[in-house]
């Protein structure tokens, strides 16, 4: 697979232009700004080069694997810890995803030992500006990891290996599910420090494991490990150390399959019910108009598969 690091602004492949590569002029890009090669994308310069043997130094990394889109958490040295740099990086990772509509799936990873562990303490410790207005207002937009306070339309998958701690914690909550192995951790880590959760942290974490469990992990800043995480909600899966990864891609893999229009409707009234609701009748009318036009575009049609015997014995494809 040939592998090539490019460097141009995403504003250009976004935008719907075609970019050519200097050396490979038979090498497009139009809105859909990967193929199926992999390619490590950075906002800062206006580059390109071949990928070599040479570790990669850019914080983010995007791996395209047909319909599933990797993004990659690649400070290894820091135990993949987000600073600015990578935060802002990580949005447009994920906003580029969300526009892709060649790519179903996103998988969430950790490169190196660990999949996060939180805001890096070390750049805020020397910040003089954290609470300028400047940063304020980007922080009120983006968040102070990236992307957590993005609505995101599609599903995200986190493959969870060491730790994941603090914010670490919140961008794995960010995602739809949670594939963790035997040795992660996960825990408010931050709470020692007085570093607060600003990344949707007591927002999510309760939804998904209810205020008391949520209380016990917030306030304690304590530790769980995988089995207790599963126990309580955090982790979906569960498996052995270095399988994360191929086993949340796999699970991408077969939710991509599904119809996805029936599959990100049903997905968005179940996110409207959890935090936008006012009430159960406004749920039910809201899962209802949701589901009319997928009705409409999907359900007949997946109807008559049915009836022609499609789905029988657990084949779907």
């Amino acid at each position: 697979m040939d592998l090539i690091m490019y460097r141009t602004l995403f504003s250009r492949l976004l935008s719907g232009s075609k970019t050519r590569i200097v050396g490979h002029a038979s090498i497009s890009f139009p809105k859909h700004y990967l193929t199926k090669s992999v390619r490590y994308i950075s906002m800062d310069y206006e580059s390109v080069r071949t990928l070599t043997a040479e570790p990669a130094v850019d914080p983010v990394t995007i791996d395209k694997r047909e319909k599933i889109t990797l993004i990659g958490l690649n400070r290894p040295n820091s135990r993949n810890a987000v600073n600015r740099d990578m935060a802002r990086q990580l949005t447009v990772a994920f906003k580029a995803f969300e526009n892709d509509e060649q790519s179903n799936v996103a998988v969430l990873h950790g490169i190196g030992e660990h999949f996060c562990a939180g805001y890096d303490l070390k750049e805020l410790a020397t910040s003089k500006e954290i609470l300028s207005e400047e940063t304020k207002k980007h922080m009120s937009i983006h968040g102070a990891m990236g992307p957590t306070h993005l609505h995101i339309c599609k599903p995200v998958i986190a493959a969870v290996n060491g730790y994941a701690v603090a914010g670490g914690l919140e961008l794995a909550l960010l995602c739809d599910l949670r594939v963790f192995e035997q040795s992660t951790q996960v825990g408010v880590l931050s709470r020692r420090f007085g570093v607060p959760l600003i990344d949707g942290g007591t927002v999510r974490l309760p939804a998904l494991i209810g205020m008391s469990k949520a209380l016990d992990l917030i306030l304690t800043g304590r530790l769980l490990r995988a089995s207790e995480a599963q126990e309580m909600g955090i982790a979906n899966r569960v498996t052995e150390d270095g399988g994360a990864l191929s086993a949340a891609v796999q699970l991408a893999k077969d939710i991509s399959n599904f119809p996805q229009l029936c599959l990100r409707a049903d997905r968005n009234s179940t996110y409207h019910s959890v935090f936008d609701a006012a009430s159960i009748r406004d749920s039910l009318e809201y899962e209802l108009e949701n589901a009319m036009d997928v009705l409409e575009r999907e359900s007949i049609s997946g109807a008559q598969k049915f009836v022609e015997g499609v789905g029988r014995k657990g084949m779907f494809s």
